[in-house]
């Protein structure tokens, strides 16, 4: 870890924030048998995964995975999902990324649903920095933050050799 970084979360406590997150969804669909969780490549889809795992765990629910590529440097909504929208169609939909900054990357997840019909949509984030420059909600957060805009935040999920971390830099 470089002098520069401050340490946010540690493995145990992220596991904790997405523990409590997949307890959160779950009170939220009571009444439904499946979800989608589309999680936005690459560190919002591992916490997606992460979710879904627990929530096989103290559900009955079916969660159906959903990965979401998104082009982030385009001015456009540029997107790829690796499943055609039949299977999200009428279903309810949490929308999963690591990092809420500006809410430019939420919105632009959002976007890929828009055009389908569904019962619900709702956001996760594991960290939300709040700097929000779109007009973006987040339903279910694991740590809200203030942040100066020079800082980043620096979220380590899965990653070979290293614990999973969350830094301030």
């Amino acid at each position: 870890m470089a002098e520069s970084q401050l340490l946010i979360l540690d493995k145990k406590q992220i596991q904790q924030k997405i523990n409590r997150i997949a307890y959160q969804v779950l009170e939220d669909n009571l009444n439904e048998k499946e979800i989608v969780l589309a999680g936005i490549w690459d560190r919002g889809y591992k916490i997606a995964l992460r979710l879904k795992k627990v929530l096989s765990k103290i559900s009955d629910l079916k969660v159906t995975m959903l990965k979401v590529d998104l082009d982030r440097v385009s001015t456009k909504l540029i997107a790829n999902t690796d499943l055609d929208e039949s299977h999200w169609k009428n279903k309810v939909i949490i929308l999963v990324d690591d990092v809420l900054n500006s809410g430019k990357t939420l919105a632009y997840g959002l976007g890929v649903f828009l055009n389908t019909p569904h019962k619900k949509i709702r956001t996760v984030v594991l960290v939300d920095r709040s700097h929000k420059i779109f007009p973006i909600a987040t339903d279910f957060v694991g740590l809200q933050m203030s942040t100066v805009l020079k800082e980043h935040v620096d979220v380590v999920i899965d990653v070979e050799g290293e614990e999973d971390r969350v830094y301030l830099s």
